[in-house]
């Protein structure tokens, strides 16, 4: 298997393969999805993640190439960004205060606050007025209690995600299993998912695959996925 972080390769371990075709018999959950039904799900992109997680600089161009290509399709891009503070007080203490140490809990809530430079999206991101922007206080995405993109994905209809962002393992992960969970068709990118090591990254990938959603590149899903039904 590929040991290249992303955006290079990502080779899916044999093993997770054959497991695979013995469960459904088939490399893919799905061959097609409607593009004004789909949505690209776009997680953690913010100034204070990108300062700690080198691989997440390298898929930019990548996300605004699927980004592009969403949108020209007649699907949705949904930026969703991580609040983690408000006022100086922890949204989650159960995570900053037994998952962190004392200074280290402070810098993610404080940075993580809206109006943070932190918090803000990177600037190279390709960002248009007409996309989603939404929040959430957890790893997931897909929480209603915690995040305000599923009633934002409701309004417009979708039914389709394409998860990417940072870091792959964690709050994408996280998303793309509750996303299938509440009945999204989900698939993972995975040259537009980026974590801080290669393992991590196909760690993110490999247990997703096998009961949760296709990981397939941005070409594939752009051939393949992004085409009306017949």
């Amino acid at each position: 298997m590929s040991t290249t972080v992303s955006p290079g390769p990502f080779d899916m371990p044999e093993y997770v393969i054959q497991r695979v075709m013995r469960k459904r018999g088939r490399l893919r959950v799905f061959d097609h999805f409607e593009p004004s039904e789909t949505a690209f799900v776009v997680i953690d992109m913010q100034k204070f993640y990108l300062a700690d997680v080198a691989p997440a600089l390298a898929i930019i161009p990548n996300i605004n190439r699927l980004a592009k290509i969403v949108r020209e399709r007649g699907g949705v891009v949904a930026w969703v960004k991580m609040t983690a503070g408000e006022n100086g007080k922890s949204l989650w203490p159960l995570y900053h205060d037994y998952f962190f140490t004392k200074e280290a809990g402070e810098r993610h809530r404080d940075n993580l606050t809206e109006g943070a430079p932190g918090h803000a999206l990177h600037d190279d991101l390709d960002v248009r007025p007409e996309d989603i922007q939404a929040t959430k206080k957890r790893f997931t995405a897909f929480i209603p209690s915690v995040s305000d993109l599923p009633e934002k994905l409701a309004a417009r209809g979708i039914k389709n995600v394409l998860i990417g962002g940072t870091v792959t393992n964690f709050c994408c992960e996280t998303s793309a299993r509750d996303a299938m969970m509440l009945d999204y068709r989900v698939v993972m990118v995975s040259d537009a998912n980026a974590a801080r090591h290669a393992e991590d990254h196909s760690a993110g990938f490999t247990s997703l695959y096998q009961s949760f959603g296709d990981v397939l590149t941005i070409d594939e899903v752009a051939s393949d996925l992004l085409v009306a039904k017949r």
